[in-house]
């Protein structure tokens, strides 16, 4: 799945009437200032005349200088690394161009991106991705081995991914691979949060990656997940300043509506992109899937109204985990969803609470032969009501399976997460969850927790 813009050009020349000439203006001024850093021995990277209107400054004039550690390779070396970017070779292909798998002379297996010349990015992509990945460095960002840029061609040296993208062990499946299961389901999108958070929190000035989806998050030995493509990345707003304001640029079904409506891009617009990910592992379902029937070929479209109503919650999980997973983990899963995907910027919350979630759910490992000794033993009938004290939460709560549909709704749990997440910063916070929740609904009257009120 390549980027393109959320909208065709007419669409976005009226969203941002004056953006585009800014832009055009900054564009070339930001790659003739920078390209000479990208040198292979005298030749100059040179601007290709298709980056024009239709591209858009990254804000590189506000990068830091800095030293790209990034090795230089000629092209020579590459072809032979790739066997001249042979079919046997091939990995696959993205908006940038294709990806080949490649032994570097000191024995070293790489991935190598060529850019396509006649693709959706060109040399200001290129640019972005050597300096950001030059620049950032963390476990769950993928590593810059190098790049070339002999003559007209642009390649980029990543160390090799074995186990591919996200997308392919989630979505489109073949009946005879083995899905993943939900503990990994959690390890993942920790992982990839954790990778944001380095972009939001640790960098400076901050970075926007703008181009979330799981074709983008790549996963290494034991599924530990990696965030690649950089290409559209742009620094995040300074100062006083809320929001950049750029053209709509990043995949469809992922970005954030006020962005693709706007222009105006913050750390937020990447939270909503995250929330959708995060539906696709919760789900199994793409984002845009136009074979569902209609009304159900927009993710977050069809997810939402499900959110209030808790006898549908098993609707949302994967068919393919085949009920092995933790209900009250899915339910919990669905509130951090639910509030990383809100329609208003200001209502998501940041990524730092995100991976402070998401970081207790992965340590509540999902064991299925365990789950299925004590179920017998766990479920019971109480006035007529099935309960079942879920084992891994901590607070011994027990969630009934019939019953009021708004008591653990993704949209009340959302609230006492986002509470606890403000006020405590530790995994014992979640132990306290169920507690917290119980006197809340005392002091407004609405009944236990437990709903023995009938």
């Amino acid at each position: 799945m390549g980027c393109f813009p959320c909208f065709d050009s007419r669409e976005e020349e009226k969203l941002n009437p004056h953006n585009e000439r800014d832009d055009h203006k900054e564009v070339h001024q930001n790659i003739n200032s920078n390209i000479s850093k990208l040198s292979s021995g005298g030749d100059r990277v040179k601007s290709r005349s298709n980056i024009g209107p239709r591209k858009e400054s990254s804000g590189l004039k506000d990068l830091p200088d800095a030293q790209i550690a990034a090795q230089i390779f000629p092209f020579r070396e590459l072809a032979t690394a790739t066997n001249n970017f042979r079919p046997d070779c091939f990995l696959g292909e993205g908006g940038f161009g294709r990806v080949y798998k490649g032994r570097l002379s000191n024995g070293q297996v790489v991935a190598v991106k060529q850019l396509d010349r006649n693709g959706l990015q060109g040399n200001r992509e290129f640019l972005v991705e050597v300096l950001m990945l030059s620049l950032l460095h963390h476990p769950n960002l993928v590593n810059l081995i190098g790049y070339c840029a002999d003559g007209d061609q642009r390649l980029l040296v990543y160390e090799f991914m074995p186990f591919g993208s996200l997308e392919d062990h989630l979505l489109d499946l073949p009946l005879d691979k083995e899905p993943l299961d939900w503990n990994t389901r959690m390890k993942i999108a920790t992982g990839a949060a954790r990778g944001l958070e380095h972009l939001h929190d640790k960098a400076n000035p901050p970075v926007i990656y703008r181009d979330f989806k799981s074709s983008n998050i790549l996963l290494g030995e034991e599924f530990t997940p990696k965030l690649s493509d950089f290409g559209l990345a742009k620094l995040g707003p300074t100062g006083d300043k809320s929001h950049v304001s750029t053209r709509v640029m990043g995949t469809y079904g992922y970005c954030a509506p006020e962005y693709a409506m706007t222009g105006q891009l913050t750390v937020k617009s990447d939270v909503y992109s995250f929330g959708v990910v995060f539906l696709e592992l919760i789900t199994g379902r793409k984002a845009i899937d136009t074979t569902q029937p209609q009304g159900e070929q927009n993710l977050v479209a069809w997810a939402r109204p499900l959110f209030n109503d808790r006898r549908k919650f098993a609707k949302l999980a994967d068919p393919r985990l085949q009920g092995k997973f933790p209900m009250r983990g899915l339910y919990q899963a669905l509130a951090v969803a639910s509030m990383c995907i809100q329609e208003e910027a200001a209502a998501r919350p940041l990524i730092g609470d995100v991976v402070t979630a998401l970081s207790y759910l992965a340590n509540q490992a999902y064991d299925s032969k365990r789950f299925a000794s004590d179920k017998d033993d766990s479920s019971r009938s109480k006035d007529g009501r099935i309960m079942r004290n879920e084992e891994g939460g901590g607070s011994g709560r027990k969630w009934e399976l019939e019953g009021s549909e708004r008591d653990d709704s993704p949209k009340e749990t959302a609230k006492i997460l986002n509470r606890d997440l403000e006020r405590e910063r530790a995994v014992a916070e979640a132990k306290m969850w169920g507690e917290n929740w119980r006197e809340k609904r005392r002091q407004n009257g609405q009944g236990s927790f437990d709903a023995n009120n009938g």
